[in-house]
């Protein structure tokens, strides 16, 4: 019994850390996917961005503070060239986020000089808060984690609520109608798309300094991650409100953890006639396993519809 208990204490530490620390690129990606309504790939090419940053500042004896602000700071300039690709030169969005990802990949090279950088034995905002409170590793990883998605869904709750960020709201919602009212559209685009690289160079940042590595191959997938967090979180939390759309998020980001985890444990034997078959899963079927859960996130809303359409049906035939 205490193994087990052992076990599942572990299993879900490591998925919340995980949930908490992914949640802020999610918020990110909600901000572009949801807010201003466009899909910005850019992000598999900034999240690397912003830990390969931190990661070069730490490397060489940086404060990792600084580096995470120095990773935002770095984020905010990809998502100013992807903004100006798309509101000044007139390129989808589409092409503007692959444009930037792809420029992005040599881009990340350069600043770590290599494929990766290690961080092992070396000082993180995480060592830093374990020393100065005197805590485990494990607390100092989900009170950092938690004070910075914190930090960031009060912060940016904050600015959604401002003139700048009504108007933001209103482009992502009927962007010919808010033109209509003199607001500069370009601009609440590129606001947007600055504030979302912001915060995902950060996640980054933070992500890179938890795994103890920066990795030029870390940001594969990443859209595809940030989006299961926010459908996930959508589904199951509610989207009633911004504030608790985001926290909604947050959950969606730890949910989209666990489920992961869970059928990472997948591993069962069966046998037909005379031959036993194994299906296990490998960490190399996660990008399979997260395509299936958007696809299934994406699909419920749908199915809900169906599902309430033939009991209304039912009902009435009554």
């Amino acid at each position: 019994m205490s193994d087990f208990l052992i076990n599942a204490g572990s299993f879900l530490y490591s998925a919340f850390t995980l949930g908490i620390l992914w949640a802020i690129m999610a918020i990110g990606v909600f901000l572009t996917y949801r807010i201003l309504d466009i899909a910005d790939l850019s992000c598999e090419g900034v999240f690397p961005l912003g830990a390969a940053v931190a990661a070069k500042i730490i490397s060489q004896g940086g404060d990792p503070f600084l580096a995470c602000l120095a990773a935002a700071g770095a984020g905010v300039l990809a998502g100013t060239v992807t903004g100006i690709l798309h509101t000044k030169l007139k390129i989808p969005i589409l092409l503007s986020g692959i444009l930037a990802m792809t420029a992005l990949y040599s881009i990340n090279l350069r600043v770590m000089g290599k494929a990766n950088i290690s961080l092992l034995r070396m000082d993180t905002v995480y060592s830093r808060i374990q020393n100065l409170l005197g805590i485990t590793s494990k607390a100092a990883t989900i009170l950092v984690g938690s004070g910075f998605v914190l930090l960031v869904v009060i912060l940016l709750w904050m600015f959604l609520n401002t003139e700048l960020g009504y108007s933001i709201r209103a482009t992502g919602n009927n962007v010919n109608m808010i033109r209509a009212l003199g607001v500069d559209t370009d601009k609440m685009f590129l606001f947007g798309l600055v504030i979302g690289n912001a915060l995902i160079g950060l996640a980054g940042a933070l992500i890179a300094q938890n795994q103890s590595y920066a990795d030029i191959g870390m940001g594969t997938g990443t859209i595809v991650i940030g989006l299961a967090s926010v459908i996930i979180g959508e589904v199951l939390f509610g989207n009633s409100s911004v504030f608790r759309h985001m926290i909604a998020i947050v959950l969606g980001s730890v949910t989209y953890r666990i489920i992961i985890a869970l059928v990472l444990e997948i591993d069962f034997k069966f046998q037909v006639a005379d031959r036993s078959f194994e299906i296990a899963v490998e960490p190399t079927d996660l990008k399979l396993f997260t395509s299936i859960i958007v696809t299934i996130a994406l699909s419920l809303p749908l199915i809900k519809q169906k599902i309430a359409a033939v009991k209304a049906s039912g009902a009435s035939s009554r």
